[in-house]
């Protein structure tokens, strides 16, 4: 409910916490550093969550919790790999002395780890029409992974029926001589 209302977007101002980067509009992959700023007056805690773009559940979830006030400087690291790729909210949650909150939102981030980042590309200008930009998906290309060393703890076939062969036979030999062992005893 809280995500779908616009985000009224406000000038932060000295003494305000505030997240610097990343911005909104922003595409993000892999492990992307979360700047800002937490020091403000009456400063008890700071919070980094991140939610889905359009929940409806108001949702968020936590990247850091800070006990130490930072200024313009990384509040968290958000390993954005291990998330589906889709727009998201970043918050910064500022906890004072008084109980009360300041709150820093950047919305409108794209996690695009697995999916091709969307590109505007502008249609051509002519007289009679007006442009409009278009949204077009790039492929990325990856480089090949290297192929792994042969591994050393693979067993083929033929060891396990050499391991069962030998282990068969060192049993028969031990109640072999446990039985001779035996006999000359009782003699």
């Amino acid at each position: 409910m809280v995500l779908s209302i616009p985000f009224q977007v406000r000038t932060a101002q000295v003494g305000d916490a505030v997240i610097e980067s990343p911005r909104p509009g922003d595409v993000l992959q892999g492990v992307v550093a979360v700047i800002g700023t937490s020091d403000v007056n009456g400063f008890t805690s700071a919070e980094i969550s991140f939610s889905y773009m359009d929940d409806p559940t108001g949702t968020w979830f936590l990247l850091a919790n800070n006990v130490q006030q930072v200024s313009k400087s990384t509040l968290a690291t958000w390993d954005t790999t291990v998330i589906t790729d889709g727009n998201y909210v970043l918050r910064l949650r500022v906890n004072l002395t008084d109980g009360s909150t300041q709150e820093s939102l950047v919305s409108e981030l794209h996690v695009r780890n697995y999916t091709p980042v969307e590109t505007l590309t502008p249609l051509p200008v002519t007289p009679e029409a007006t442009p409009f930009p278009t949204s077009t998906a790039t492929l990325e290309t990856f480089p090949t992974p290297t192929a792994l060393g042969q591994n050393p703890a693979i067993l083929a076939p033929m060891d396990v029926t050499t391991s069962i062969f030998y282990g068969g036979l060192a049993a028969i030999l031990t109640f072999i001589i446990i039985g001779i062992y035996l006999w000359l005893r009782r003699k």
